[in-house]
């Protein structure tokens, strides 16, 4: 079938374009091939399509589609067969061992081979990959036998790498013929990728959509069903819920939170929120521990006693959100520990640590005056409006900055131009790969976004984290971890405020989409109903 031509910016086009391409709706249940689903992802990227050199959430959505992983994962963030088909780790945990799917082809026609593994692993998770370069760093080698097996060589055992391998999120396999000349970061395939997954890069058509087609070589057949897929970017989230309404988008992420309850009494329309992903985001307010006054552990201590949780989670995230105590999320069931340090809302025990940390109230003037920037990013410049009137009441004046996100990242993470920043992050699915980047002392690294910008330094949490990143008894690990958690609670580097649930906004003749990394993920299974 001939790829159509979509014209993105007249209202309706894309509709009718769906229409036409749908296919009539087989037995109940049973899948259908055909027709395009529509995403509204949210704003135009500004970073590469591939996520193998990048988390930005973004760039996972667009190319989880296009690239496989080693591995994907089940409900229960189970490891299942992806582009390796199984996998053996050595008895002394310096070695993992991956059998490799066999007729694996690249878009381009060339053969998936154990090089790529060898090359992606190396060459660009290791070096390019903000966090790769801490989860990946115990690899020394990758040997390839042969074409088929590829095989891990470890420093040190490394029990949360298995975890890693997850193509959307953390390791994207790419093709060693297409980026092993000259500089990955220049290589014009980042944006406009060659891949092994269910849909292929056809054309990115700059401030308005991307487009991807049916690989019908893919490996899993029959899969994908679909034969297209559209990201439409708009900045607007009025604009998004307008799209669903009338039928243009099929699923939209970035979506007014007040328009949620609405657009879930439409008939055509569903809400979709799991609690527990992939990614289990958890939003924070971090301090920068390098100004004086917050050097005190009693004035952060007085902060985390002024933030009302509950108001953040009901007025803002409008229920959609689940308050955090700890810095890994209350989801991640094996690892959020209960027997921890916490700060519930007391304004006259926020007042007693300010008064014991010398800074008296000053008549009708405010005792302290710090700023907070907020990322960009979905409702986190609200919450700041939220803190500042929180910590008004206890005679805090938090001003709220704004800024685009190169702007965020670099006064945060560059310049360290700032007192406190509000930021989401993922914890998992392994706290080594989801929060150890924050916390741990050696990864305070300026110029490198979403690092230990609190510069944070604790020996004590420096020795339970490596501690955790070789131990290969799960419940002395999950211990490491409770330790961890009292540790850095007492310290209160970061204030934890809630779990960013997974919520999106789906018509329900969408099928089969609903999974650990919801939209993020390859979509092979989804289709569309008539």
């Amino acid at each position: 079938m001939a790829l159509q031509c979509f014209s993105i910016n007249r209202r309706g086009a894309i509709l009718s374009a769906i229409s036409a391409a749908a296919s009539p709706l087989a037995a109940a249940g049973a899948p259908v091939r055909g027709g395009t689903l529509v995403i509204g992802p949210g704003p135009e990227l500004t970073t590469p399509l591939t996520s193998a050199i990048t988390t930005a959430g973004l760039a996972q959505t667009v190319s989880g589609k296009i690239f496989d992983g080693l591995l994907t994962f089940d409900a229960q963030l189970r490891p299942q067969p992806q582009l390796a088909t199984g996998w053996s780790e050595a008895a002394d945990g310096r070695s993992i061992t991956f059998r490799l799917r066999p007729g694996v082809k690249w878009h381009d026609g060339a053969p998936f081979t154990s090089a790529d593994v060898a090359f992606s692993a190396l060459e660009a998770w290791k070096k390019y990959h903000s966090r790769g370069r801490s989860t990946f760093a115990p690899v020394e080698a990758v040997d390839t036998p042969d074409a088929l097996t590829a095989v891990f060589r470890l420093s040190q055992p490394a029990p949360y790498l298995i975890a890693a391998l997850m193509s959307g999120v953390e390791a994207q396999v790419i093709p060693r013929h297409v980026f092993g000349r000259g500089d990955i970061l220049a290589n014009p395939a980042l944006n406009a990728p060659i891949g092994t997954g269910p849909f292929r890069f056809v054309r990115w058509e700059r401030g308005s959509h991307i487009v991807l087609e049916r690989n019908a070589g893919y490996w899993d057949a029959p899969r994908p069903y679909l034969d297209r897929v559209i990201l439409r970017f708009t900045a607007d989230p009025a604009a998004n819920a307008a799209a669903l309404e009338a039928g243009e988008v099929h699923i939209g992420l970035l979506v007014p939170f007040a328009d949620y309850a609405r657009l879930g009494r439409l008939p055509g329309l569903q809400v979709i929120r799991q609690p527990l992903n992939y990614a289990a985001s958890v939003n924070v307010l971090g301090f920068n521990l390098d100004r004086p006054v917050l050097r005190d552990v009693r004035v952060r201590q007085a902060f985390a006693h002024a933030v009302d949780r509950e108001a953040i989670v009901r007025s803002i995230w409008h229920g959609l959100a689940t308050p955090a105590e700890s810095p890994i999320a209350p989801s991640l069931d094996g690892f959020a520990a209960r027997d921890i340090p916490r700060y519930p809302l007391d304004l006259a025990r926020a007042e007693a640590l300010l008064e014991q940390a010398g800074l008296p109230r000053k008549g009708r003037g405010p005792r302290l005056v710090v700023t907070c920037d907020a990322a960009p990013t979905g409702p986190l410049p609200a919450v700041g409006q939220l803190l500042r009137s929180n910590l008004a009441k206890i005679g805090v004046d938090l001003r709220v900055r704004s800024s685009d996100f190169a702007e965020f990242v670099n006064r945060v993470y560059t310049r360290r131009d700032f007192d406190t920043a509000l930021y989401g992050g993922s914890t998992g699915p392994d706290p080594t790969i989801g929060i150890q980047r924050y916390y741990w002392s050696k990864n305070f690294q300026p110029g490198v976004a979403f690092s230990n910008g609190e510069h944070y330094a604790s020996a004590e949490a420096d020795r339970l984290l490596e501690a955790a990143q070789t131990e290969r008894d799960a419940a002395r690990r999950r211990d490491l971890f409770a330790q961890l958690q009292r540790r850095v609670l007492a310290d209160l580097p970061r204030i934890p405020l809630l779990q960013q649930d997974s919520v999106l906004v789906q018509s329900r003749r969408v099928q089969g989409v609903a999974n650990v990394d919801d939209v993020r993920g390859n979509l092979a299974s989804a289709w569309l109903a008539a």
